[in-house]
């Protein structure tokens, strides 16, 4: 498996006024993608809502829960549908690499009237090993022996899997695996009336992903192109190869 890096692209050399030239047309773009993305999320946010029919309850380390109790006094709610099976030995990697950057949003959601909460099919016994292995302290509830996962399409039974095609963003497909990455939105009135907003799966995740913007931003760009798949590079934070080199006196 190779997950080597590649070399930088070769690129023009020019002066100052060249490059700000060329960095002032790209500009323009930029700000085309920026008030399209704007337009874009308040046409999500103007989207009708549905009523959720079930009482979904889940496992917490406190004991059952009710979808309602994951709102946790706030009027919305973010799942987060983390890959990560009954008897798993650890959670998806790229679930894991998203779950790194909401782990210290947490507090700043909760400023603005939002929870945010990781579930996951496997017993909660089999979910805390992996996080607190992974250092992450963000609210991770069990879903096990509720329809909550296969209802919002993020799990799937071996004869589902057998017959070749599954419901995936909003679609069907052949998926290799009986968990499937997602996000979703649930709204809750005073009333306590439940609602589900929004889903997005597959690459709509990717804007989880503050890594890949970073990486968006450098010559190399996310450099997959010469691997398996996309996010084969892709490693649990504890098992990187080699550690981050030390800035300071490195000179």
């Amino acid at each position: 498996m190779n997950t080597a890096v590649s070399p930088l692209p070769a690129a023009r050399v020019v002066s100052h006024e060249v490059w700000l030239a060329a960095r002032i047309k790209l500009l323009k773009k930029e700000k085309e993608l920026t008030h399209l993305r704007a337009k874009l999320t308040r046409e999500r946010q103007e989207l009708p809502w549905e009523d959720v029919a079930k009482d979904y309850m889940f496992q917490g380390p406190a004991g059952p829960l009710h979808l309602g109790d994951l709102f946790d006094g706030c009027s919305q709610l973010v799942i987060y549908h983390f890959m990560l099976g009954p008897g798993w030995e650890e959670g998806c990697k790229s679930c894991s690499l998203i779950a790194d950057h909401f782990q210290p949003s947490v507090r700043h959601l909760r400023a603005r009237d939002v929870s945010l909460v990781a579930v996951s099919r496997a017993p909660l016994a089999e979910i805390q090993p992996f996080q607190h292995r992974m250092g992450w302290t963000f609210p991770w509830v069990s879903s096990a022996g509720s329809e909550f996962n296969h209802d919002f399409q993020v799990s799937y039974t071996p004869e589902e899997l057998a017959g070749g095609s599954v419901p995936y963003n909003y679609t069907t497909m052949d998926f290799p695996h009986e968990e499937a990455p997602g996000l979703s939105v649930f709204a809750r009135r005073p009333d306590r009336r439940l609602f589900h907003t929004y889903s997005r799966f597959g690459r709509g995740l990717e804007d989880l992903i503050g890594v890949y913007t970073y990486l968006d931003f450098v010559p190399k760009g996310r450099d997959e192109d010469h691997l398996e798949y996309g996010m084969e590079w892709i490693r649990h934070h504890d098992r990187y190869e080699t550690a981050p080199a030390a800035l300071v006196g490195s000179r």
